[in-house]
């Protein structure tokens, strides 16, 4: 009878602790602030919403962007908190108020990702992998006055991580290894950069699978993020689906037609000023610097160009770039492979066929992939 009875309080402890709810916590985006009610709204990563309710025991702290050490945080004015700021928050279990509200500010998420873009165009090289021999990495990428050929040597130290299916964010690039990089990856490499701008020792590397793909737009869904699109090489439908990571971007209108390659158009282009062999504009720099739109901007009947990892359908992408009013680079593509056989040959992933009477796809146009 003892052991029944010492039995017994066991078992319900058990139950109750199953039926307790565990202590919870949430990532996600401040979305909206009621500083009057000591509240805030968090929009997490999988878009669900959060209520979020503070207390005068709330600990609200404060962290660097990129920080992974939660020790080193430091306590912050809860009434700061704005809409923007990235935050962790955790509960206590059975308490309505948060316990613990960690917030990653806005501004400074911002000015962290400004410096690292910086650094890496100023130390860093990027291009279409044409070959892997040992420890160094062949890309080539494009201008309009031709090919570039560069050189990404790595070591056993280099830091490797490649884009996933399906994936917007350049944060969101996972581990992996000089192995698993192959011919026809996109590829960027940071680290101490040649005199001559045509090798880096990278201590950094970010690859991935990508395509590039144009189209007209047939229809815009703006609730529900997605352009339908008519494949301007297959003339078959396919949606881009559009993401608060993806950049929506759009080539000027330019009076008086096009210009030659190289010429006073694509010199008067926002960003022109980025130069490549010859000094003719490096095409991805320039199109990173394109004005942003909104979806809402785009209209049915106009061309748009878009970058987007391999995924699982190619009847759906996710945008990384999308690229409107493309006509015009698409046709000084044209042209800049007509007047020579090193011009605009697209050797975008996906893309064979051509535009225009161009062999090799869209004319060598690989959009805006991997942006820090």
């Amino acid at each position: 009878m003892r052991f029944r009875s010492s039995f017994i309080p066991l078992v319900l402890a058990a139950a109750l602790a199953a039926q307790t709810p565990a202590p919870r916590s949430v990532i996600g985006t401040v979305s909206a602030f009621q500083p009057e009610q000591a509240a805030f709204e968090v929009t997490t990563d999988s878009g669900a919403k959060e209520k979020v309710q503070m207390s005068t025991t709330t600990m609200v702290q404060q962290v660097a962007p990129g920080e992974k050490d939660l020790n080193k945080a430091q306590p912050f004015d809860a009434t700061k908190i704005a809409i923007g700021d990235r935050v962790l928050v955790s509960w206590t279990t059975g308490a309505p108020e948060a316990r613990r509200v960690v917030v990653m500010g806005a501004n400074e998420i911002q000015s962290k990702k400004d410096a690292d873009r910086l650094d890496w165009q100023q130390h860093g090289l990027a291009g279409v992998v044409e070959s892997v021999r040992g420890q160094e990495i062949t890309v080539k990428s494009r201008t309009f006055a031709g090919e570039k050929v560069s050189i990404i040597a790595v070591t056993e130290k280099t830091l490797f991580r490649r884009y996933k299916q399906d994936s917007v964010k350049f944060s969101d690039a996972v581990p992996s290894s000089l192995a698993e990089v192959k011919k026809g990856d996109q590829l960027r490499g940071r680290g101490a950069k040649s005199a001559d701008g045509g090798r880096v020792d990278a201590g950094e590397v970010v690859f991935g699978s990508f395509a590039t793909r144009a189209g007209a737009v047939t229809a815009v869904r703006a609730e529900a993020g997605e352009v339908a699109v008519k494949d301007i090489e297959t003339g078959k439908p396919f949606v881009i689906k559009v993401t608060a990571d993806s950049q929506l971007k759009q080539m000027p209108k330019m009076a008086g037609g096009m210009a030659r390659p190289g010429g006073p158009m694509a010199g008067g282009m926002p960003g022109g000023g980025m130069r490549g062999p010859g000094g003719a504009p490096e095409i991805a720099q320039m199109l990173e610097r394109m004005p942003a739109i909104r979806i809402t901007d785009l209209q049915a009947g106009e061309t748009v160009l878009v970058s987007s990892t391999r995924g699982a359908s190619k009847d759906l992408v996710t945008a990384i770039m999308l690229l409107a009013n493309a006509e015009t680079l698409i046709q000084m593509a044209t042209a800049s492979s007509r007047q020579s056989t090193g011009g605009l040959s697209l050797s975008g992933p996906g893309l064979s066929g051509g535009v225009g009477g161009m062999s090799g796809g869209l004319g060598g146009l690989e959009l805006p992939t991997m942006m820090p």
